[in-house]
């Protein structure tokens, strides 16, 4: 029979998935610090405490057995007696719950991906809502996640997000400025947009895409100096928001659109509402708006159906359209997807080879634009000092994703969280490498 940990009540978040999760943890912990808990994040074995708050993904299979492997882990520790209390929330928990209750029943308790109030009473704390947006950050001092929807209105075939998070729910522009305005007193200086669909952003609480004003709002926010756009959805994007980064210095002339496909078949079948020609020309507008714009997208292969032609064209797109940053993903068979009543009929190494051929192409675009900056003079932000490297980003570069710029530190002391001029000295595909400007010899 177990016993009992002898460890005082310290609750450790764990969190897994995207950034939008990142988010929901640090509105959880600064909950339950309010409410005078103990809490830490993810902290080392030796002090994690004794309650764990496992924070799930369940987007595509590779997350979804991450969050399994990381639930069995905690349950077996439960079983020795190293931790005492084991819940679950997020997107996992949301999608699956009945069959988690009944496949790992030694999770204390499992929370959907809205029941924030329920998980603190679970863990003996209140839900506060004059909190409005104060929460524990995660990230380096810097910079910050501001979520400014939630859910997701979109039919796309492929995506199990709406089933995991509902209906699109946009913030008010008031309730998002106040929280920027918290987080710039707390040393925050680069804001993050993160949503779902940030092009769907005020259609429900305004009745128009209402992005551009909200980020006139947010520029206005004193301490803050850069504000990044993610997850924009290609159809119906509102153009006055390039106007608006073209003439607004602390807007990064960087955009996150995931594109997932171009083949017109393939669009079609993903349910995307566009075409070949409507997003080329799309991209060709943003390139034309705010020239040297960076533009990260994303892109699914070995989709049903998908045949060797339509993978050919996406090739010959990827080549031509010469994209700053690209991740590529393996399509993942969603259940209650409209694309799980098709027949999942690209086997998984052609998946992988396709994604493959993707990634080289993308590589090889990369390391020839990053070619380009050595000799230019970028403001980075200094993130964190790692062995013998400062590691900062230019305003092309978001954090975990894209490029890092790294710093010799035995030349010289960069402090974190700092803007510096720093010239680019050399390259390789995914990193820069550079010394501060007024250090630079010519």
């Amino acid at each position: 029979m177990r016993t009992k940990s002898l460890k005082k009540n310290k609750i450790n978040v764990v969190t897994l998935g995207c950034s939008k999760n990142v988010y929901d943890s640090e509105v959880l912990m600064g909950q339950l610090k309010a409410s005078g808990k103990d809490v830490t994040h993810e902290a080392p074995a030796h002090e994690e405490g004794n309650i764990i708050v496992i924070n799930t993904c369940g987007f595509i299979d590779n997350a979804k057995e991450e969050s399994v492997n990381m639930i069995l882990n905690y349950v077996d520790k439960k079983e020795q007696g190293l931790v005492d209390k084991v819940f679950v929330t997020g997107c996992l928990s949301e999608r699956y719950k009945p069959d988690l209750v009944k496949e790992i029943p030694n999770v204390d308790q499992y929370f959907g991906t809205t029941e924030l109030p329920l998980l603190l009473k679970a863990l003996g704390a209140d839900y506060k809502h004059e909190l409005l947006g104060e929460r524990l950050t995660t990230t380096p001092k810097n910079y910050a996640y501001l979520k400014i929807a939630e859910g997701c209105d979109r039919p796309c075939s492929f995506c199990a997000i709406p089933l995991m998070r509902g209906k699109h729910v946009s913030q008010p522009i008031e309730k998002l400025v106040k929280e920027a305005e918290g987080l710039a007193r707390n040393g925050v200086k680069e804001l993050i947009l993160i949503a779902q669909d940030l092009t769907y952003y005020g259609l429900d609480l305004y009745k128009k895409r209402n992005l551009a004003e909200l980020l006139e709002n947010l520029v206005k926010v004193e301490g803050i100096e850069w504000i990044r756009l993610h997850y924009a959805f290609p159809t119906g994007f509102p153009m006055d928001v390039l106007e608006l980064m073209k003439r607004e210095p602390k807007i990064c002339n960087y955009i996150d659109i995931p594109l997932q496909h171009i083949s017109d078949n393939v669009l079609k079948s993903m349910r995307r509402g566009t075409t070949y020609e409507k997003t080329t020309r799309l991209l060709k507008e943003f390139r034309e708006t705010v020239p040297g714009m960076a533009i990260r997208t994303t892109l699914i292969v070995g989709y049903p159906g998908e045949t060797e032609e339509d993978f050919q064209i996406l090739k010959n797109w990827v080549e031509e359209m010469r994209f700053e940053r690209l991740g590529c993903f393996t399509y993942s068979h969603e259940e209650n997807t409209h694309a799980y009543l098709l027949e999942d009929d690209v086997p998984a190494e052609v998946k992988q080879q396709r994604a493959n051929e993707i990634m080289e192409i993308q590589s090889q675009i990369s390391w020839e634009l990053n070619q380009e900056k050595i000799g230019q003079v970028y403001r980075c932000i200094i993130d964190r000092k790692e062995g013998n490297h400062f590691v900062a980003r230019t305003e092309f570069d978001s954090p975990d994703v894209d490029n890092e710029v790294l710093i010799d530190a035995s030349l010289t002391y960069l402090k974190t969280g700092e803007f510096t001029d720093i010239k680019i000295t050399d390259a390789t595909e995914f990193d820069l490498y550079g010394v501060p400007a007024n250090m630079a010899t010519e």
